[in-house]
């Protein structure tokens, strides 16, 4: 029982990026075991082809569940098909990304299983034969290392956080039995995407956040200007202050009561460092405050800090990174 089955997460007929790289992680997990990986694909008709994308991030063999049931998200269905797969099959580790999508199916996973759940995972590790999973705890105050005492293992993995695997690998396809598997009570009618042209700040790989430093709404185009120099792939994020004041959208909200957030590069400006804040940010791989208090406990976690004016710097600032951009 050395395999690895990971669910991908798919929205509108498109996999997600979380679906890669839970993948990656099952990859890794399962070479240090010496087994295989089984990724489970519940969507529409056309789900089938993704076998292909899916092997290049590492994937042994694809189980599909296509069809109009899976056209958008069913809580009861997709846990029926997974129960199904993971009951038979023989799996050491059974591994969802930490989305929306799958924070609810993990738990109802583990219920029903009557397993134990270790949620948000930041790290996986085989040590003498066990999977020690790495998980911040007490709003990221700490970070803890635990072993499940049950099989299957059944973990959630924060996004942003895992490399996806580079693989060529053949997948092979099995469809999944739906026999028996109806709609459930409560069924997703529509995703509903933020207005704006820039990735949701749960997925985005670069982030500018601001916080009450800006001293107003109409202070926020300087950290749009800085987003756009930075790129399509930057997201605009925001303190809970920001957002309580009504600055900005809760949608752009980061930290303990807002979104998770796991970068390879997060800005900082003129934000304190509240611990609720740092629950939701402090997993991102380089972090660069701008703050005009040197004592802000922001700078405690940044990887770079700069102190002054973040009016004064963001401007100079956006202005480098274009020049740098443009070879100049």
């Amino acid at each position: 029982m050395a395999n690895v089955l990971v669910f991908a997460e798919q929205r509108e007929g498109v996999l997600r990026r979380a679906a890669h790289e839970a993948a990656g992680a099952a990859r890794r997990v399962a070479d240090a075991l010496g087994g295989s990986v089984d990724a489970v694909v519940l969507g529409p008709a056309s789900a089938a082809g993704w076998a292909a994308e899916l092997g290049r991030s590492g994937v042994d063999r694809v189980l599909v569940g296509a069809g109009d049931l899976f056209e958008s998200h069913d809580p009861e269905a997709f846990t029926a098909a997974l129960e199904r797969v993971v009951r038979a099959g023989d799996h050491y580790a059974v591994l969802l990304p930490a989305t929306s999508l799958g924070k609810d199916l993990a738990p109802r996973r583990a219920a029903r299983l009557g397993v134990p759940l270790a949620t948000d995972a930041t790290a996986l590790q085989i040590e003498d034969g066990e999977l020690v999973i790495t998980r911040p705890v007490y709003a990221g105050k700490a970070v803890a290392e635990v072993v499940l005492d049950a099989a299957p293992r059944v973990v959630s993995l924060r996004p942003n956080v895992f490399r996806a695997a580079e693989a060529q690998r053949e997948a092979a396809i099995e469809s999944i039995d739906l026999a028996g598997i109806t709609p459930g009570r409560v069924r997703v009618r529509e995703f509903v995407e933020a207005a704006g042209e820039r990735p949701d700040v749960a997925e985005a790989a670069i982030i500018v956040s601001g916080g009450r430093g800006l001293r107003g709404p109409e202070n926020w185009q300087l950290l749009e200007q800085l987003a756009e120099a930075l790129g399509p792939q930057c997201a605009l994020g925001a303190s809970r202050a920001v957002v309580d004041a009504g600055w900005r959208p809760h949608g752009e909200q980061v930290g303990q009561t807002g979104k998770t957030v796991s970068p390879q590069l997060y800005f900082a400006v003129g934000i304190s460092g509240a611990i609720q804040h740092l629950a939701g940010m402090r997993t991102a791989r380089t972090i660069v405050a701008i703050n005009k208090d040197p004592e802000a406990p922001i700078f405690k976690v940044a990887d770079y800090g700069v102190v002054g004016d973040a009016l004064d710097i963001l401007p100079r600032l956006a202005e480098a990174i274009r020049e740098a951009r443009a070879g100049g």
